[in-house]
């Protein structure tokens, strides 16, 4: 039977203020703060100082959480945003050490420094704002059977997590507890699963490693010396843990991705493509700019035709044969923008570009993309070209990376609840397989007009589902989402469907710009990161969504 050390932390008030790096709110709160608050616990229980007893749990919970980070069960919670109105605080400003230091001089006075009131401001505060009262759950797993050694650790973490009285800030107060629980108590355990995985990049929650009680103890030994020789000593910040990417268990697995601007050849200024006429184009240049620099790093050829090109047949094979979604995926970008009076977001013409891959364990083949693909040449092929012989062909953009910072690849790249397309999603079949377009066009009456829609209507939904699926999303998240389809689109910019641009061998299908609101199994709005792209044409770019703010 599955065991774990379980911590469990109650909110006093519905609301959580912690901060993760660049002042991002952070849910669920990460280990490593919990295990900042089992360390305050443990300090104030001694006195001030850390027991001997009290360090080797920490050490030990150090250990296990560098080795399997634990899984986190948290509440729903609505975390804020910077439209959010949130509520003002009066604060110090960081400057109430040059008061500490009239006060060494005995300075008492209310004149200059010493007076704290002049050292104030107003600081607006966004909380993460829970939506049920059920506690949080930090669940590590053990080994079975449990060696008496770890029973004596996991009872003094036990007895520390209920002298826990903040998690985040210290207005977050909480009731804090610990014991060992059972795979069927965790079962029972009502809240959202947060699940690690190693982290893509330093987007990702904090966790302690071997050495993180040591860096905390430095680190409060230098708040307390920070004074001393009546000079300030800025204190360094935290440096001893490490990052894992924490999704729930219906979130599509994170994906790596290579971002890159169009420059013009004397990269004085950015390339731009029309989106309808020219976005399968960009594809193909940069698709024959990966194969060939590939080529040059010593790929196979066989990983050249499944991972770059996406071919699962030989050469000699009239069918195409599909390899899955361990492949690259060339999504040109079209710019969202804001325009106009009342800055209306709107989608233009394609600047960028991003490789990805919707399958997972592919962030090796992503990196070296990142690295191999910058300063290169964007070629249109004005005649034969066989692999990379040199042929007629004409330079017209060249790559250069992207940081993740970039507004416009945010657009497709941040978490959000609300997607639409700013490409047309192709369906994954024929949306009227039995002619109901035919029998609608003959003439039917009322009530069989409406049968016929209906039916239609549950087709094109069920396969936009079925693309949902598809590309890796989980079914939970593919059943309860809120789906729309039209024609013309859901952003100003986009056009009609039928005028994008579409490879030969997805022409037969039906095309769509959709719009998704996506909910959880008590339709709740869930909040999904990118990039996101369904469909047939997925792997070209086609049916690519962009985040929507309602």
């Amino acid at each position: 039977m599955s065991l774990y050390f379980g911590l469990s932390f109650r909110f006093l008030d519905l609301r959580f203020h912690g901060q993760g790096d660049g002042g991002e709110p952070e849910w669920p709160p990460s280990p490593l703060r919990a295990f900042q608050a089992l360390v305050i616990a443990s300090a104030r229980m001694e006195r001030g100082r850390i027991g001997q007893l009290a360090t080797e749990a920490l050490k030990w919970l150090e250990g296990i959480s560098a080795e399997m980070p634990p899984v986190i069960i948290a509440p729903p919670a609505t975390t804020p945003d910077l439209a959010s109105p949130g509520y003002c605080l009066s604060v110090p400003n960081n400057a109430m050490d040059i008061v500490a230091k009239a006060w060494c001089r005995e300075n008492y006075s209310n004149k200059g420094g010493a007076n704290p009131a002049t050292h104030r401001t107003m600081k607006t505060v966004r909380p993460t704002h829970l939506r049920t009262d059920d506690a949080i759950h930090y669940l590590w797993s053990l080994p079975d059977p449990l060696p008496d050694k770890i029973q004596h650790v996991i009872g003094t973490l036990v007895r520390t997590a209920r002298n826990i009285s903040a998690l985040g800030w210290g207005i977050d107060m909480v009731v804090g507890d610990g014991a060992i629980v059972t795979a069927d108590q965790a079962e029972t355990l009502t809240g959202e699963r947060w699940l690690p995985s190693i982290a893509i990049d330093s987007e990702g929650l904090r966790v302690p490693v071997p050495g993180t009680l040591s860096g905390l103890t430095k680190r409060y030994e230098g708040f307390l010396k920070r004074l001393e020789g009546n000079r300030f000593t800025p204190l360094t910040p935290l440096s001893t843990y490490t990052t894992f990417n924490y999704r729930r268990a219906i979130d599509p697995p994170p994906r790596s991705v290579a971002t890159f601007s169009l420059l013009s050849l004397d990269a004085s200024n950015l390339r731009a493509f029309d989106t309808v006429k020219w976005a399968l184009t960009v594809v193909g240049m940069i698709r024959h700019a990966t194969r060939c620099a590939a080529q040059r790093s010593g790929w196979k050829e066989s990983e050249i035709n499944t991972f770059i090109l996406g071919h699962g047949e030989s050469r000699a094979a009239s069918r195409h044969i599909a390899v899955g979604n361990r492949r690259f995926a060339y999504l040109p970008l079209p710019s969202i923008e804001p325009r106009g009076q009342g800055k209306t977001p709107v989608v233009g013409n394609v600047r960028r570009v991003m490789l990805t891959a919707f399958g997972e364990g592919c962030e090796r083949e992503i990196a070296w993309a990142r690295q191999a693909l910058s300063g290169q040449l964007l070629e249109i092929e004005r005649g034969k070209q066989a692999g990379c012989a040199e042929g007629a062909s004409e330079p017209l953009a060249l790559l250069s990376p992207l940081p993740k910072t970039d507004s416009v690849i945010k657009s497709y790249r941040r978490s959000s609840t609300t997607w639409a397309t700013v490409t047309p999603l192709v369906l994954p079949g024929y949306d009227d397989p039995n002619h109901y377009h035919r029998r609608l066009k003959a003439g039917t009456k009322v009530e069989e007009q409406r049968r016929l829609l209906g039916h239609l209507s549950k087709r094109i939904d069920g396969l936009i589902r079925k693309a949902i699926t598809q590309a890796g999303f989980n079914q939970i998240l593919a059943k309860n989402a809120e789906i729309e389809w039209c024609k013309v689109g859901y952003w100003r910019g986009v056009d009609l469907v039928d005028y994008y641009g579409v490879p030969d061998h997805l022409k037969q299908y039906p095309r769509y710009h959709v719009m998704i609101q996506w909910r959880d199994e008590q339709h709740n709005p869930v909040k999904v990161p990118g990039p996101i792209c369904l469909g047939g044409g997925r792997f070209f770019g086609l049916g690519l969504l962009g985040a929507v703010d309602i």
